[in-house]
Formats: structure tokens, C-alpha cells, sequence
């Protein structure tokens, strides 16, 4: 099982702080259509993902008992 946090509106918008993914193993794209289809979050292309802790790109491998953490992009000065 793979354990999504969701953080500012992204969280909004899921309507839930934490989820499972009931799979042994994904890629970062594929959890990205994941959350397109399950929770309707249209910009997770633009979503930064993190797989414990660390910044992964769109083929990083997610296997079970990761936690991916689904940030929106932010700025600021």
C-alpha cells in the first residue's frame, strides 16, 4: 500500500488530508492520473511529488510502504 499526503489546496480539493493506494508498485506518472481520475485534481501535472521526503520526477518507481506527498507549486519573495 502506497500512503499519499495531499498539503494547501491540493488537500482543498481532494477533500481529504490521506489516502491509500491499494498497490505494490507505480510509477510517479502514474499516481499522477490516479489522482486525475480518483480525486479530480486536473492540475497534477503541475504538482510537485515527493516520495519520502524527496522530490521525484514522472519515472521514479513507488513501491509499497513509500508516502508520496502531493505539493502544489508555491511562490513567494
Amino acid at each position: 500500500m502506497i500512503k499519499v499526503l495531499f498539503f494547501a489546496h491540493v488537500k482543498e480539493k481532494a477533500g481529504v488530508y490521506e489516502a491509500s493506494i491499494d498497490q505494490n508498485l507505480m510509477t510517479v506518472a502514474q499516481i499522477r492520473a490516479y489522482l486525475k481520475t480518483t480525486y479530480e485534481i486536473g492540475e497534477s501535472d503541475r504538482v510537485m511529488i515527493a516520495v519520502n521526503e524527496m522530490y521525484a520526477d514522472d519515472r521514479r518507481e513507488v513501491r509499497s510502504g513509500d508516502v508520496v506527498a502531493v505539493i502544489p507549486p508555491v511562490s513567494g519573495g
